[in-house]
């Protein structure tokens, strides 16, 4: 793993490397674009630099292994490729091979689940949606049309609403999908059990709110919910009353004509957790797995059969059941650095923390080596984001300040999770708030390195921010009847930025510009080479080059 000194780039202390999460470079720039509209004069001064020191590069779909160019990208398979200089087939990629190959239902972990099809229960917990971040409906049905020919006699889904990586207001076209092709199952008694809406119920990541997991656990597992419904599809009307969005809506059981919950988990039952993205499913996962689990009180701990769609913690061996064996993904750049003595330091807040990490090191929790790599993370607030859209931004800065002031580290790695986190909420003006605060920060950063004359690459790992409100085929926004605009919630398809620069940036080194069809794979090698180093032949060429 020895690197070779660059021909043309010395080694020179410090290498900031920026990432803007869910800042997407739009080519709709109208009063929806937050990254647009936003008053960002250090992204302008970046821009304004040409294209031998600011582009664009894809962060969606083939590009970061996802399967079409209808995938949007997320911060689990864009920090991968940061990391890793790889393109790699992640998540629903995975599962589309395992399912069209059936070696789904060959592997270890089918066959760990399968003995309670025949007199036990089936329990699929997942989002429900065709978002393509987290889950996918076409691997569900899939899954449950394989559980019956396998001899499942009872199937209940434990389903999660989306609202935010498919419009809001879908869930209830996905209920009835879901409830029809339920129907269809001949030979086995299917139905849906439990769910709520994914940002109230289950999905918390990070451990960042444990009561969520916990509503999570009494619907699905006790058959316990403020909410009680014999039918799922009036169930979810009756909660879109209250006005909450798809992401918000609270907890939700089914029950029979006599008021008993018809899906509660029991000994011997099987459960599998549909997700193929890992962060929000990984609390839950422990719940089920750990006999000393302490993240709230369990009130009952049945002997299940437990399996993930994918294993979702490759160190903690969470779970250690998984229908599909997650990606390979070796020889990434902290580990080449690490190889070479060469010092990170990584920092983000909690809600990003495991991008610039875990993510970032190809899916591997803690250090290559400890002596040379410091991680950081500030805990975010736990308010819904759009109530305080600077989050940790101010703090982050601080801690990149003193890492690159201190000298230590060869490179300096944060992420502002704002334009995401932010972006996900719907609140325009907030995201527009948000994206202004970073582009302060990023500015004090850069300001820094210039004054320690070193170099730094700024981009984002995919776009979110940069399109808030969902749109006709003619890219126009749509308004609801009282003619407001309906929020864009989920990520974008659009590519990111990548700028270059600082005093240390030898003057004949600048963007290629034989690279137009070159993703977020393609930074990796790119700030190896400000570093000072020649990347790995194996990782996707570098975006720079000396004329």
């Amino acid at each position: 793993m020895e690197l070779a000194p660059h021909p043309v780039i010395p080694r020179k202390k410090p290498v900031l490397v920026c990432i803007l999460d869910g800042w997407g470079e739009n080519p709709v720039k109208d009063g929806f674009n937050a990254c647009h509209v936003a008053k960002t004069p250090t992204m302008d001064s970046l821009a304004a630099k040409g294209s031998a020191y600011y582009r664009s590069v894809l962060a969606h779909g083939p590009a970061v292994g996802l399967p079409t160019d209808q995938d949007m990208g997320n911060s689990e398979v864009g920090h991968n490729a940061l990391g890793a200089g790889k393109i790699i087939a992640q998540g629903a990629s995975l599962v589309d091979i395992a399912l069209e190959k059936k070696s789904i239902f060959q592997d270890a972990g089918w066959q760990y689940v399968k003995p309670a099809f025949e007199a036990n229960t089936l329990h699929i917990i997942t989002l429900l949606s065709s978002g393509g971040v987290h889950s996918r409906y076409n691997q569900l049905k899939g899954l449950m049309q394989g559980a019956v020919a396998d001899g499942c006699k009872k199937l209940r889904l434990h389903v999660l609403t989306d609202g935010r990586d498919v419009p809001d207001g879908t869930s209830r076209e996905y209920m009835s999908t879901l409830v029809n092709d339920l129907a269809a199952l001949e030979g086995c008694d299917a139905k849906v059990a439990s769910g709520g809406g994914r940002m109230k119920v289950t999905m918390d990541r990070y451990e960042a709110d444990w009561a969520m997991v916990e509503r999570g656990w009494k619907a699905h597992v006790l058959g316990e919910a403020p909410n009680k419904f014999t039918d799922p599809i009036e169930g979810l009307k009756k909660l879109k009353e209250g006005g909450d969005s798809d992401q918000y809506l609270e907890p939700f059981v089914i029950v029979d004509d006599d008021g008993k919950a018809v899906g509660t988990v029991e000994d011997d039952d099987a459960v599998v957790i549909a997700n193929f993205r890992a962060d929000r499913v990984v609390e839950i996962s422990k719940a089920f797995e750990y006999p000393d689990f302490k993240g709230f009180d369990r009130v009952r701990f049945p002997k299940v059969k437990f399996a993930g769609l994918m294993q979702y913690d490759g160190d903690l061996k969470l779970p250690a059941n998984y229908l599909v064996p997650p990606p390979l993904i070796e020889r990434t750049s902290g580990e080449v650095l690490a190889a070479n003595g060469l010092k990170t330091f990584a920092c983000s807040e909690t809600q990003k923390f495991g991008h610039v990490t875990f993510f970032w090191n190809g899916n591997r929790s803690g250090y290559f080596n400890e002596n040379l790599e410091t991680y950081v993370e500030i805990p975010s607030d736990n308010v819904p984001f759009n109530q305080a859209p600077l989050m940790k931004a101010r703090e982050i800065t601080a801690a990149g300040k003193e890492a690159l002031r201190s000298g230590k580290y060869d490179v300096v790695r944060v992420n502002y999770a704002n334009p995401d986190m932010v972006g996900h909420t719907g609140d325009l003006q907030a995201t527009i708030a948000s994206c202004e605060e970073c582009d302060a920060c990023v500015k004090e950063l850069l300001d820094l390195v210039d004054e320690l004359g070193g170099m730094y690459l700024v981009t984002a790992d995919h776009g979110n921010a940069d399109d808030m409100v969902q749109r006709n085929k003619k890219n126009e926004p749509l308004m609801s009847e009282e003619g407001k605009p309906l929020a864009l919630t989920s990520h974008t398809l659009a590519p990111v930025p990548v700028a270059i620069g600082g005093p240390a940036l030898p003057a004949t080194v600048k963007f290629r510009d034989d690279l137009p069809k070159a993703g977020l794979a393609n930074v990796t090698a790119t700030y190896i080479n400000l570093m000072g180093y020649e990347a790995p032949a194996e990782m996707e060429p570098s975006l720079i080059a000396a004329n």
